[in-house]
């Protein structure tokens, strides 16, 4: 199966949205994708997995196979979910070096910092920190096991 670049991914995201006239049908579908979003275990809903900076309540686990970085995630808040389903969606499966390269710009062409309220605007940027965070971390260790 060919895996999609995060730039392909991220220009359906783009084209998805364009789909919607309005940010109350953004919402929606918004949600739609948290409820998409493979169920996170509860082994992996504790203080460690926790992305500081949310407001709502996010756990975030990651793990290395086969040189790509594979996100899993939940959230208390559905609006949340959603959000943390797009970010694992353009970025999960990916070398550590692609998710540290990517610019994210999808987020602001659909014009979502615009449309978050300020405090939701903060944990989708401690998301977006905290996946860039495993990714250095899984770089670190694959260079140091070269």
């Amino acid at each position: 199966m060919e895996v999609k670049s995060i730039a392909e991914i991220e220009k359906e995201i783009v084209d998805d949205f364009a789909l919607f006239d309005n940010w109350e049908d953004k919402y929606e579908y918004i949600i739609d994708l948290g409820k998409k979003l493979d169920l996170l275990d509860d082994k992996y809903k504790i203080e460690e997995n926790k992305i500081k900076g949310c407001q709502s309540t996010v756990w975030l686990a990651a793990s290395y196979q086969d040189g790509a970085v594979i996100f899993k995630a939940d959230s208390d808040a559905i609006i949340v979910k959603g959000l943390i389903s797009m970010l694992i969606k353009v970025l999960s499966g990916h070398s550590p070096e692609d998710i540290l390269e990517a610019k994210m710009d999808f987020i602001a062409e659909i014009g979502m910092m615009t449309h978050l309220a300020q405090t939701r605007s903060n944990g989708l940027l401690a998301m977006i920190k905290q996946i860039k965070n495993y990714a250095l971390a899984y770089k670190m260790m694959q260079d140091t096991n070269k």
